[in-house]
C-alpha cells in the first residue's frame, strides 16, 4: 500500500550509546512523539556502580538486556549492538561494525544523538559485551578480592576509587582494603570544596578502608613466591621509597578518553570532546550540524561528568530534537523553542560504605546515612534512575 496523501513521513533518529544520556534521550523523545510530556527533571548526583564488582547479586541486577526494558518494547524502536566507526554528517549516514557479524553496516538517519560516553579501563567499567560474559567477569573480580591474605590495594582517590574501595570493604569486611592516592586531598581533580574532600576522606576511613595520601606508585611487581593459600603476591613501590604488599591491585586512575572517533575532527576539541551550543546541537563547522546533538560525558560543557548530568542533557536533547523535527515537518513554519544549558557548577554525590557525602551549590556539603538513602538507596542509585526514566513501564497499548 502506498503512503496516504498528507501522511507524515517517519523521522529516523539514530542514538549512539545507551547509558544514562542515550536512554534518557530515547524515552523522553518517544514520549514527546506520542504527545506525552517528557519525564520531569531531577538533579541526581550519581557517580557509577562499582558495587557490581563487589556483590554478585547486584551484578545480576545491574545488567539489563534491551529486551527486558518494558518502556522500550515498541515497534518503532530497534537496537543494534556494535561500534560506530564513522558518522558522515554530509550524507547523514552512520557506519556500525556489528559485534555479532563483525561486518560494517550503514544506517541512514534524519537526526543523530551522540551519547557514547568515555572509554575507561577495567575494572572501572566492565569490558563484556553480553550479560553472560559480564556476570562471569564480575564473579572473577569478586573472587579475586576474597581470601586475600595480603589485602587489596585500590590505586586512585577519585570518585570511582573511593566508592570501589568502600564497597569492597563493606562486602568483604575481613579483607584489608587500602586506598592509595598521589595527592594530599581525595577528589583532587575535581573543583569541589575542601570540606567535601575532607569529609570524603573521613568517611572512607570510617568505612574501614586504610588510606595512604601523597603516595605515588612507582612500580608494581608480582613476587615469585605466592602466599600460603596459593594466592599471588604483589609488591607496590612508591616514589617516596615505601613499599606495600597486596594480593590484588586495582587501578582506578585511568585517564578517560571520549568515545568520539567516529565524528569528524571539526566537531571536536583537541581532547575529543564534542563542541556544542547551549541547546546541545553541534557547534563545530560540519555539514548538517543542526541535525546532530551530543549529550553526556562527550559533550564539551562545564560541570563534573555525572549520571545525573547525562540524564539532564538527554532530557534536553529529546525536547530540542523534537522541536527541530516539528520545524522540519512544517517547512520551518514552526519556530523551535529550545531548552538550553547554563553553566553547571561542580556537584557530586558519593557513596562511601554505609554513608554518603553530597556537595553542590544549593545544598553545600552534607553527609550521613540519610544522605546515602536519599541519593542512592541500597543499590548505588540503580532504582532511582530506573524509576525516574520509567523504564519498567510498558508503553500504552
Amino acid at each position: 500500500m502506498g503512503s496516504l496523501p498528507g501522511a507524515i513521513p517517519p523521522v529516523r533518529v539514530f542514538i549512539v550509546g545507551t547509558s544514562y544520556g542515550g536512554v534518557s534521550a530515547a524515552v523522553n523523545l518517544l514520549d514527546l512523539s506520542s504527545g506525552k510530556p517528557p519525564a520531569s527533571l531531577t538533579r541526581l548526583h550519581i557517580i557509577g556502580t562499582p558495587l557490581a564488582f563487589a556483590d554478585s547479586k547486584y551484578a545480576a541486577k545491574s545488567w539489563v538486556k534491551f529486551e527486558d526494558i518494558p518502556s522500550l518494547q515498541r515497534p518503532n524502536v530497534r537496537f543494534v549492538q556494535g561500534s560506530v566507526s564513522k558518522v558522515d554528517t554530509a550524507t547523514k549516514t552512520a557506519t556500525v561494525l556489528d559485534h555479532a557479524t563483525k561486518q560494517p553496516r550503514d544506517f541512514s538517519y534524519d537526526f543523530l544523538i551522540a551519547a557514547s560516553g568515555l572509554r575507561r579501563v577495567f575494572p572501572v567499567v566492565p569490558q563484556s559485551l553480553t550479560r553472560k560474559q559480564f556476570l562471569l567477569e564480575a564473579e572473577e573480580q569478586i573472587r579475586s578480592v576474597q581470601n586475600a591474605p595480603d589485602g587489596v590495594v585500590v590505586v586512585g582517590g577519585g570518585a570511582v576509587g573511593i566508592e570501589m574501595a568502600a564497597e569492597l570493604k563493606l562486602s568483604e569486611p575481613t579483607t584489608k582494603v587500602t586506598l592509595v592516592h598521589s595527592r594530599d586531598k581525595l577528589l583532587s581533580s575535581e573543583d569541589l570544596s575542601d570540606e567535601c574532600k575532607d569529609k570524603a576522606l573521613e568517611l572512607t576511613r570510617e568505612a574501614g578502608v586504610e588510606v595512604l595520601m601523597s603516595h605515588r606508585v612507582k612500580e608494581t611487581r608480582k613476587l615469585d613466591a605466592p602466599a600460603e593459600n596459593g594466592r599471588a603476591r604483589y609488591e607496590i613501590e612508591f616514589t617516596n621509597g615505601t613499599k606495600l604488599l597486596a594480593s590484588q591491585v586495582i587501578m582506578a586512575i585511568s585517564r578517560s578518553v571520549p568515545s568520539t572517533d567516529y565524528f569528524p575532527a571539526a566537531a571536536k576539541d583537541d581532547e575529543g570532546y564534542v563542541k556544542v551550543h547551549p541547546n546541545l546541537v553541534l557547534s563545530g563547522d560540519v555539514p548538517n550540524a543542526q541535525d546532530h546533538i551530543a549529550v553526556g560525558d562527550i559533550a564539551l560543557w562545564s560541570g563534573i561528568k555525572r549520571c545525573g548530568s547525562a540524564m539532564h542533557m538527554g532530557h534536553y536533547a529529546a525536547i530540542n530534537a523534537h522541536q527541530l523535527m516539528l520545524a522540519k515537518l512544517t517547512g520551518q513554519t514552526h519556530k523551535p523553542t529550545f531548552s538550553e544549558l547554563g553553566h553547571v557548577e561542580p556537584m557530586i554525590g558519593l557513596a562511601i560504605g554505609k554513608k554518603a557525602v553530597a556537595s553542590g551549590p544549593l545544598v553545600g556539603t552534607t553527609w550521613g546515612e540519610d544522605v546515602m538513602y536519599s541519593y542512592f538507596k541500597d543499590d548505588l542509585g540503580f532504582d532511582n534512575c530506573w524509576n525516574h526514566l520509567k523504564l519498567g513501564q510498558a508503553p500504552d497499548s
